[in-house]
């Protein structure tokens, strides 16, 4: 038997117990029903977002509003991201039914919204190839190409012979001193092509070359023996333009210095040079001449290849055409240069390279080759 005493507590604790476990119940059915409210919520927004995407996929008009759909709806944080976000809510045992729906609206809107870039995919290529239609029966369009300069046919066609005779190509600067250009050439500080009037002075002691010799100079101080060389290059004198003359144009100058070089050695060399250049049949003849830096000197006269000779408009009936100009170094330039004119002899001559591409190709004017008329230069 319970005392009298303790019989109040043990009921009050007894009535306790009894209203703990009805509120339990009474919370428990509580949170289940606003769990079910939840799933019931999460079904119909999913609804909402499918018909909001399907809609916003079938207004769109570009591909780049359908990528924009795609990362609003299906992006890491997209709406159904969102909604993946709020399943902590939902009653564990609904979870997977919810989790199942989720992925069917993913794949559902994923499908249509492929359907939609496929289908503007190809209307935009149908679009282009139409607007970019070829018509066959038009005619091709031409591959304009250039080619070499009737001047620099002629330059490495001389190169050529020379290449093949042992001789070197040598390049000079084109602003040179007084001493290079004329003294060193043992012509003397009164001549006349000193004169302003045939010279371009630049300042002081520096001109524009009047002739590439002075290439010849520099490669003969360098005092490397035997030396067989030409000299291609432009040069400068003030002259008017005409038909034949032009302030700037090409030379190509040839030096060989060596022991017992002859003048036999330097008719040789031309007319193995102007037989290469003009024809086998070519003949040469040599006239007397002066150059302050070759004793003896001469000019080269070839014979006419267009007549063989005969006498024709081209020649101007004497069956001849002048070339170039040649001679003996002179043993004052050889001394300059610190060569023993004792031991070592040479020759030299210079041709016009512009004389040489008029009468190569028949060209009766040299302003033709400067005036850049693409119908002149399409003839070489």
């Amino acid at each position: 038997m319970v005392p009298r005493f303790i019989r109040p507590i043990c009921l009050r604790i007894w009535d306790f117990f009894v209203w703990k476990n009805v509120s339990g119940q009474r919370n428990s059915g509580t949170g289940t029903g606003k769990k079910e409210e939840r799933k019931d919520d999460m079904k119909e927004k999913l609804e909402q977002l499918k018909a909001e995407a399907l809609r916003q996929i079938e207004a769109s008009d570009a591909l780049e509003k359908l990528n924009e759909v795609r990362v609003g709806f299906l992006g890491k944080k997209g709406e159904l991201t969102s909604v993946l976000k709020g399943m902590k809510d939902v009653a564990p045992e609904d979870r997977p039914k919810i989790g199942q729906l989720v992925n069917e609206t993913r794949e559902q809107i994923e499908k249509v919204l492929e359907e939609a870039i496929a289908k503007m995919e190809k209307a935009a290529r149908e679009a282009q190839m139409k607007a970019e239609v070829i018509d066959v029966t038009l005619p091709a369009k031409k591959n304009e190409v250039g080619h070499r300069h009737p001047n620099t046919i002629a330059m490495e066609e001389v190169e050529r012979i020379f290449i093949g005779m042992g001789y070197e190509v040598v390049e000079g600067p084109e602003i040179e001193t007084d001493y290079y250009n004329f003294e060193a050439l043992n012509i003397p500080a009164d001549h006349p092509a000193k004169d302003e009037q045939d010279t371009f002075y630049i300042s002081g002691d520096f001109l524009l070359r009047t002739q590439t010799s002075g290439t010849q100079v520099h490669e003969m101080e360098k005092g490397k023996l035997p030396i067989r060389m030409i000299a291609p290059g432009r040069v400068f004198r003030s002259d008017e333009v005409d038909a034949t003359h032009s302030p700037s144009f090409h030379q190509i100058e040839g030096l060989v210095i060596d022991k017992h070089i002859t003048l036999a050695d330097l008719k040789g060399t031309l007319a193995e040079f102007a037989r290469e250049l003009f024809g086998e049949e070519t003949k040469v003849k040599f006239r007397p001449h002066h150059f302050n830096f070759t004793e003896p000197s001469a000019e080269m006269d070839v014979s006419c290849f267009k007549c063989g000779g005969s006498g024709c408009r081209f020649c101007k009936g004497s069956g001849w055409i002048e070339i170039l100009g040649c001679g003996m170094v002179h043993p004052n330039v050889l001394r300059m240069s610190k060569i023993d004119p004792e031991e070592y002899t040479g020759f030299a001559f210079g041709i016009g390279l512009e004389r040489i591409a008029l009468l190569k190709y028949e060209i009766d004017d040299m302003r033709l080759l400067y005036e850049n008329d693409i119908r002149f230069l399409k003839q070489f």
